[in-house]
């Protein structure tokens, strides 16, 4: 019994041949039918390669056919659509320019030949190729459109319009003709055209309001505004729900100088749920600047802010317009309330988090930004930057080892960002400290100074965390003097430099710093009052020292040392 071709394979080698151009060895070859047969089984295992995207095996095959038939006009082609798919358009010119010589009847090859001029701005001689397919080729209608393409690129825009006759002849008036043939006629200054052509849309399909609209914006365009007007009024007796013609009379209005009216018709925009969220956003970001220096419009903004939110509640990108628009009016919790909003909607923006979570720690809502933070991660594991949030939440709700944890996962996804490590390293320093595992925090501040020496706040805070250890004081004094060079008004830090000294027993150094810290608005900081009152005993000033104790004590709470010190009028040692 003889076997039978499986109808899977004869389906295959089907779609192999409709995806490749139609093979055939040119009349000129002079190859024998095993050369054929050779040749035919390298073209097929290239289509085979093409149809699983795997071009260079596909090239690889196409180019053993040409090796072996230089007249194979087939293999050259699909080479050449190949290149062309990658952008290679000087590498696959020449080959189907041969293909097209080989085979000047073959439509698949004049068409990629042309596509090629196109790209090789050779406009003129593309468009003489879609002439002559278009002609050729009645029925095929993309022809035409391909003919009308070349005319337009070689600015030989009434030619492209005749062309568009031609199809409107056989398929009838169709929107995408009428609207090519307005822009071009728009192009060429022919506005009667124009209204001409998108009449003809109207007329066409007379219940079809967008195109009652189009009409209408030329008109207004034109100056013609009572015209405009006329067919805005028709749009709404024909669909009294259209959101759109509300922002076209809005914009109608303006024209007039009817300010009231226009904003009127805006608002009944934004009331319509119809009305296309993006279009809303637009408009309202032509507020945003605008309404930095007026009042008037300000309070336009909020209006439709507060109308588009009755409609359109749903929407993550209301409630994000609406954010910005607080926090630049600096409502801050405002605005992260509807960035929770946004994330309850849509929780797929990860950029959205960064404002969110970044609004949660301006608001020092620690434990809404640990919260936040948990749940950013969860989404988006790999940005370093939510672990950094999550240390500082739990840095400030004292949960020490969970920040230590967190900060440390953070840093190991950090690449390239020295900025980004400063922060981990600081933070991780300061729980490390409050941990009193003094030996890490001292290594996490050494490697924010290692990346920046210059910074102050570590600079200070180490210093001072030196001083209360007395650990390595000529470091701390070092240290403590770079922080109050660069900030020299920053009472904090004199009061450190000053402190510095007091642990080394400097007592005549410390009185000057910290002295200075008070005179740089330390008056009201209770820890440096305590400090120059402790300084002041020391130097055998009691009196002087246990006023500024009990100065310490009305400003806050101070050490766990200041109440036995005022009571003793002594430094217990």
């Amino acid at each position: 019994m003889k076997q039978k071709t499986p109808i899977i394979l004869f389906f295959f080698i089907l779609i192999l041949f409709s995806s490749c151009g139609i093979f055939k060895h040119s009349k000129k070859s002079a190859l024998t039918q095993d050369q054929k047969l050779e040749n035919t089984a390298e073209f097929i295992d290239g289509c085979r390669e093409k149809a699983l995207l795997d071009y260079d095996k596909a090239i690889t095959c196409f180019l053993k056919c040409i090796k072996t038939d230089p007249s194979n006009a087939a293999a050259m082609y699909e080479v050449a659509g190949i290149y062309y798919l990658q952008k290679k358009s000087k590498d696959a010119m020449p080959l189907a320019e041969k293909a097209v010589k080989l085979d000047p009847d073959n439509n698949w090859y004049q068409m990629l030949y042309a596509n090629l001029l196109i790209d090789a701005l050779r406009y003129k001689e593309a468009r003489a190729i879609y002439e002559k397919l278009a002609k050729a080729n009645p029925g095929n209608v993309e022809y035409y459109f391909d003919w009308a393409d070349g005319c337009i690129y070689m600015g030989k825009y009434q030619e492209a319009i005749d062309v568009y006759d031609e199809v409107e002849k056989k398929l009838g008036v169709s929107e995408e003709l009428s609207l090519q043939k307005e822009k071009i006629y728009l192009e060429l200054k022919k506005t009667d055209k124009a209204i001409e052509e998108i009449q003809k849309l109207v007329d066409a399909f007379p219940t079809e309001t967008s195109y009652y609209n189009y009409l209408a914006d030329l008109y207004l365009k034109t100056g013609n505004t009572s015209k405009a007007y006329e067919i805005y009024k028709k749009i709404l007796e024909i669909n009294p729900a259209d959101a759109n013609v509300h922002l076209s009379l809005a914009d109608y209005y303006r024209k007039v100088n009817e300010k009231d009216k226009s904003f009127d018709e805006l608002k009944l925009a934004f009331s319509n749920p119809g009305l296309d969220i993006d279009a809303k956003v637009k408009i309202l970001l032509s507020y945003y600047t605008l309404t930095e220096k007026s009042d008037e419009l300000k309070e336009q903004a909020y209006a439709l802010l507060d109308l588009m939110m009755k409609s359109d509640s749903n929407e993550a990108k209301a409630h994000s317009i609406y954010a910005d628009f607080l926090y630049r009016d600096k409502k801050v919790k405002e605005a992260r309330d509807q960035y929770l909003k946004v994330v309850a909607i849509d929780s797929s923006k990860f950029a959205v988090w960064k404002e969110l979570l970044a609004l949660e720690a301006e608001l020092n809502d620690n434990a809404g930004l640990e919260k936040q933070s948990k749940r950013a991660i969860s989404m988006f594991p790999e940005q370093y930057i939510l672990y950094l949030y999550n240390g500082i939440a739990e840095y400030s709700l004292k949960k020490y080892d969970e920040a230590i944890t967190s900060l440390n996962k953070g840093v190991a996804l950090v690449v390239y960002d020295d900025a980004m490590l400063e922060e981990f390293y600081t933070y991780l320093g300061n729980c490390y400290y409050e941990k009193k595992n003094y030996k890490d925090a001292y290594l996490a501040f050494d490697k924010v100074l290692d990346i920046d020496p210059k910074n102050v706040l570590v600079l200070n805070n180490y210093a001072y965390y030196l001083s209360e250890q007395g650990e390595d004081l000529d470091k701390a004094e070092k240290m403590a003097k770079k922080a109050v060079d660069a900030s020299p008004d920053s009472s904090s830090y004199l009061d450190t430099y000053g402190w510095v000294f007091y642990v080394e027993k400097k007592y005549s150094n410390a009185e000057t710093w910290i002295k200075k810290a008070i005179d740089k608005g330390g008056s009201s900081n209770s820890t440096i009052l305590e400090h120059y009152g402790d300084v002041q005993y020391r130097l055998g000033n009691v009196d002087k020292a246990l006023e500024y104790w009990k100065s310490a004590k009305e400003k806050g709470t101070g050490s766990d040392s200041l109440d036995k010190k005022i009571t003793d009028k002594k430094i217990g040692e």
